[in-house]
């Protein structure tokens, strides 16, 4: 298939991001799309009603045995954390509650945040934003690796390791590569995160705090919905930055499998996404697309072409002036 980027150094490209283009392509010949932009209604209750099942489950777990906190934070709530946590992206884009109430979202996805356990959604709504404007952009895009990452985690037992650090990778790495100063929206975030998991250890115990941190850290590490994490962007095929999935886990996964259409549409909420690829049908079916993301989680542990490395890089001016 033309493989390349598992080891040696990232595929770097002098040309711009495709979604941009294929973006006014597809509007100029499909207008309507644009009725599908705007906020999802519907979003706010299944995100409310995720947070509130995560608390209960809190009440639930807080006398069994710590084998069986750590079986449901893998096997359920843990799942539950990583679809929340794709709420947040979703949330990210204002789809929620629409552009105009932008503050809204950023509130609604520190509710969202709750059984997470850990404060997340106001940093990553800031970094998010540079993974849009600038795809694959050296020391802007901290979706991307870094070089020891890529040098490292070459070999099968090691991507293994590193699959599993996952979500220690996507806290630290945006540290080191593109620092940012922290907000007044963090500092909230932090707050509100803190005092919940106090509330909850206050009447609960120390165990519901595990279950939630456990399962968000679990499933954002191996797990068969972390199959996302590479099958966005990870190069399988030469030449290919944005892969899309329609496989059944985008039925838990805000659709963030319809990724090469949230690219082209960053506005449009993950619920509407399938319609934009039934309407624009020609500019999706004949793309690389995934199948399974187990399969993903496989190929890229056991393929030798795939790795860390495996990224589309580019230089924007904007990392040239500053």
């Amino acid at each position: 298939m033309g493989k390349t980027g598992g080891r040696g150094d990232f595929e770097w490209v002098y040309n711009d991001q495709p979604h941009t283009s294929r973006r006014k392509e597809i509007l100029a010949k499909y207008p309507e799309i644009k009725s599908l932009m705007g906020p999802d209604p519907q979003l706010k209750w299944v995100v409310s009603g995720m947070v509130l099942t995560q608390l209960l489950a809190c009440y639930l777990v807080h006398d069994l045995s710590w084998k069986w906190i750590f079986f449901w934070a893998y096997a359920f709530g843990g799942c539950i954390n990583h679809s929340l946590t794709l709420a947040i992206h979703d949330i990210s884009h204002n789809v929620a509650f629409g552009n105009k109430l932008a503050k809204w979202n950023r509130w609604f996805a520190m509710w969202a945040n709750l059984p997470i356990g850990l404060p997340y959604s106001a940093s990553f709504k800031k970094y998010h934003i540079d993974h849009h404007r600038y795809l694959g952009g050296d020391q802007l895009d901290v979706d991307i690796p870094t070089d020891i990452e890529g040098w490292f985690f070459s070999t099968p037992p090691r991507k293994v390791l590193w699959l599993f650090l996952q979500p220690l990778f996507y806290a630290l790495r945006p540290l080191l590569v593109n620092p940012k100063p922290v907000g007044q929206l963090e500092i909230l975030n932090a707050t509100v995160q803190f005092t919940v998991d106090l509330i909850i250890y206050y009447l609960w115990g120390v165990k519901p705090i595990v279950y939630l941190i456990a399962g968000s850290v679990l499933c954002m590490g191996l797990h068969p919905i972390s199959g996302h994490f590479i099958a966005e962007h990870y190069m399988f095929l030469k030449g290919h930055e944005t892969y899309s999935y329609y496989g059944p886990l985008n039925m838990i996964t805000f659709n963030v499998g319809y990724h090469m259409e949230h690219h082209d549409f960053p506005s449009i909420p993950g619920s509407k996404l399938p319609q934009v690829k039934k309407i624009a049908a020609e500019y999706y079916d004949f793309l690389p697309q995934h199948t399974s993301w187990i399969r993903v989680l496989w190929d890229f542990v056991f393929d030798d072409s795939i790795g860390p490395y495996a990224r589309i890089k580019r230089q924007y001016k904007i990392n040239k002036q500053g």
